[in-house]
């Protein structure tokens, strides 16, 4: 696991605004004092009081659910950016309490409450109709008077949700007829079409986004229609082929494109990627050469690379050369978000070309891309780390300067993305790329193959060894649902510390914690963890299966966006009305100080430190087998 898991897993579970038992919130030696709002002012004095509340003192406001005067409070949480879902559901049943209502008047409630140029309150209501729509179909359809009124809502969110909710409750037909009335609905609808959750009943949906294509629509409509088809997993050979014909046009082209890259390689028939390699191709030699970085261009020729191998070989090294007149070979990395990770763990290269390789940071966190020589990943990221805030190679960051490092990015903040072009090695190999900054290699990293002959390496590619040995393959994307919280106590009966143990390290947990007096000492040590927690084992798994669902606002993430559009991410450790700290290392305690005046725009963040996925690599039994472990301390 890794070190963020300090800011979630082990942390004592936060104090919530329900909780009397407190007067203030402990973790290591903070301590904020529950805050003191005269709740029987007018409506309007105690918005302003609690507004001038941040996140963690918001929510040691005292609440109860027998005085309407405590509906305020609860409203204030429930529309507050930067909360968990945990947050928002406690105060949603707060409010039911108080109000005599259920779930759903409020949510639509509040989602009509949002105000649509505000891009705090959109990541909001796009939360709050998540959890919406995780209400049963019956109960949806008993509000679907409600559910047609906000179809018609000045906030596109509602909308949005208004059609999404009809789907779902089994009003599907009755959704795409009020869609089709004009084109401000017809994109509603085809704005709900991702908010339906994936399956079945979204699928449902294809003929109508699929006539949403046509050429009598807008291209607004058609651009919507674009983006929503990728979203379906029904026949997605066919929608290849449907929007391949798109990528002519200069109109459309970057919609088609991005969709098509989402398209799964079996669903690409070999026929219609040969025509759009030609599209592509001839696109790439007609763009002029200042525009040849753009994302939309890389986005383009990622495509055209992908698909080169789907062509005859004689034909795919035509091509190939003719993109090599005009620009030199791409390669996207992306960052997952939560998961921190790569999205591919590896590529190939051809030996002596020249390559440019775009990373783009979809995460919360900072990330960076360094290439090693072979066998070097381990030490290169330690030396990395060991520089703290010192910086290494060409005043990187985390970058050491040493002959064992072959090309590098500086670190990269979230939402943007660092090109690095070079020349790759004359010695075919496997390469190791990895993310150098503290604690992050032990899951963030991959493998650059150099070949000898790129085309032919395609038609039959290899994937390459682990550079840390890891032989373990993907489980399962595991879910809380996916286990019985009545049978836990009863599936952790006879498990074995010894097993537990090795499981336990595999999964990298002790690089961050110490159990009994082993493992290191960036996170919590995990020996007491059942009495911190209370003996809630199924809370303990939740964090470690769902670790945004609950965040402690005082450990959630900020991102801060200064004046010259740089951005930072971290713990906020002080502010003040002048400057904000903020802790983006936690091996170096010494924040990053920003003044007020320098800063653009604050972002809350819903979404925790913790990575996902950390155990989709182990099977129930093996889970089980690790939570074992950790709540027993045997």
């Amino acid at each position: 696991m890794s070190w963020y898991i300090l800011i979630t897993l082990m942390l004592t579970p936060t104090i919530v605004a329900q909780d009397h038992a407190h007067e203030h919130h402990e973790s290591g030696e903070q301590k904020i004092e529950r805050p003191r709002i005269l709740l029987d002012k007018s409506a309007r004095i105690v918005e302003y009081q609690l507004k001038r509340l941040d996140n963690a003192r918001l929510l040691l406001v005292e609440t109860a659910t027998d005085d309407p005067k405590y509906a305020p409070v609860f409203k204030a949480i429930l529309l507050r950016p930067g909360l968990s879902r945990q947050n928002r559901e406690e105060s949603l049943h707060g409010l039911v309490a108080i109000n005599g209502t259920d779930t759903a008047t409020e949510l639509l409630a509040a989602l009509e409450s949002l105000n649509d140029d505000d891009k705090d309150q959109q990541r909001v209501g796009r939360q709050l109709s998540g959890i919406l729509l995780t209400h049963s179909r019956k109960v949806l359809a008993a509000r679907t008077d409600d559910l047609q009124k906000a179809m018609s809502a000045e906030s596109s969110v509602l909308r949005a949700t208004g059609y999404a909710g009809l789907i779902v409750a089994d009003r599907a037909e009755t959704a795409w007829q009020q869609g089709e009335t004009n084109e401000a609905a017809r994109l509603s609808y085809l704005s709900a079409v991702s908010l339906v959750p994936a399956g079945e009943t979204r699928n449902a949906l294809r003929d109508n986004v699929v006539a949403s294509l046509d050429a009598s629509q807008p291209d607004a409509v058609r651009s919507s229609a674009i983006r929503a088809l990728a979203a379906i997993s029904a026949d997605q050979a066919d929608s290849f082929d449907r929007l391949a014909h798109f990528v002519s046009s200069d109109r459309l082209r970057t919609p088609a494109v991005r969709s098509l890259l989402k398209i799964p390689n079996p669903a690409r028939s070999a026929i219609t990627a040969g025509q759009l390699v030609d599209v592509l191709v001839k696109h790439a030699e007609n763009t002029p050469a200042a525009q040849r970085t753009t994302g939309e261009f890389l986005d383009a020729m990622q495509l055209a690379d992908e698909l080169l191998r789907k062509l005859p070989a004689a034909d795919s090294k035509t091509y190939r050369q003719r993109l090599r007149d005009v620009t030199v070979r791409v390669v996207r990395l992306h960052t997952v978000e939560e998961e921190m990770r790569y999205h591919e763990p590896f590529f190939a290269v051809e030996a002596g070309r020249s390559v440019q390789v775009v990373l783009e940071n979809e995460d919360l966190m900072p990330h960076n891309l360094v290439i090693t020589r072979t066998g070097k990943l381990k030490e290169v990221a330690l030396a990395g780390a060991e520089l703290g805030t010192t910086p290494g190679l060409d005043g990187k960051l985390y970058v050491p300067d040493s002959p064992d490092v072959l090309f590098s990015t500086s670190m990269v903040n979230a939402g943007k993305r660092a090109v690095l072009t070079f020349t790759a090695p004359t010695e075919p190999g496997e390469y190791p790329y990895v993310c150098t900054f503290p604690r992050h290699w032990m899951r963030m990293y991959g493998v650059m193959v150099v070949v000898p002959d790129l085309d032919t390496w395609q038609r039959n590619p290899t994937t390459p060894g682990d550079p840390l040995g890891n032989n373990r393959s993907f489980v399962k994307n595991w879910k809380m649902t996916d286990f019985d919280a009545k049978k836990l106590t009863e599936s952790l009966r006879g498990r074995s510390p010894q097993i537990g143990a090795k499981l336990f390290k595999d999964a990298t947990c002790l690089g961050c914690h110490k159990m009994k007096t082993e493992g290191g000492a960036v996170g919590p040590d995990l020996t007491d963890l059942m009495k911190r927690w209370k003996g809630d084992r199924h809370g303990i798994l939740r964090e470690i299966i769902d670790p945004s669902y609950k965040i402690d606002p005082k450990y959630a993430v900020k991102i801060v966006i200064d004046i010259d559009g740089l951005t930072t991410s971290g713990i906020v450790t002080a502010e003040d009305n002048k400057s904000i700290s903020i802790l983006v290392n936690p091996e170096v305690p010494e924040p990053k100080v920003i003044l007020k005046d320098n800063i653009e725009e604050i972002i809350p963040s819903t979404t925790s430190m913790m990575p996902k996925a950390l155990l989709d690599k182990f099977t129930t039994d093996e889970i089980m087998e690790i939570l074992s472990y950790i709540t027993t301390g045997e």
